[in-house]
């Protein structure tokens, strides 16, 4: 019988064994570095809240156009939406009303008149956050406030 040596075995699958243990190093190396960072803790919020917007101080947005009376304008503004709106003919004083909660309001209005005399007015929660008035034949006047 003819006996292969132990060391003769190993020198021809050293290869397979070299592979084996690298593999083996590197997956206990990755097992460690996620537990030294703890990737497997879960983080997780309370599903009630998630789902739940409560609205906060809602604001009082009121935008005006004056002139003298008699006074017809052709009014063009951004709702507190800011989607573009347009008012023809309308006769003087004129004003839009609205509430709403959103965080902030970019309105704008633009107004011109058939007489020498126009302003414009952006009031939110009963503060004046722009005014202007024109004197000039058939006025125009604009008024605008980004960050309401």
């Amino acid at each position: 019988m003819h006996g292969i040596s132990i060391g003769r075995r190993l020198g021809r699958r050293w290869m397979t064994l070299v592979a084996i243990l690298v593999v083996a190093v590197a997956g206990f190396a990755v097992y460690r570095l996620q537990s030294i960072f703890a990737s497997q803790d879960v983080v997780s919020t309370p599903s009630a809240g998630a789902n739940e917007i409560v609205p906060f101080n809602p604001k009082h947005v009121v935008l005006e156009v004056f002139g003298p009376p008699g006074t017809v304008a052709t009014i063009t503004y951004l709702d507190v939406n800011a989607q573009p709106q347009v008012a023809n003919g309308v006769p003087l004083p004129w004003a839009y009303d609205a509430t709403t909660t959103q965080p902030s309001v970019f309105v704008n209005v633009a107004a011109q008149g058939d007489s020498s005399t126009l302003g414009c007015r952006i009031k939110i929660d009963d503060v004046v956050k722009d005014e202007r008035t024109v004197n000039t034949l058939n006025a125009y006047t604009y008024c605008l406030d980004k960050s309401g």
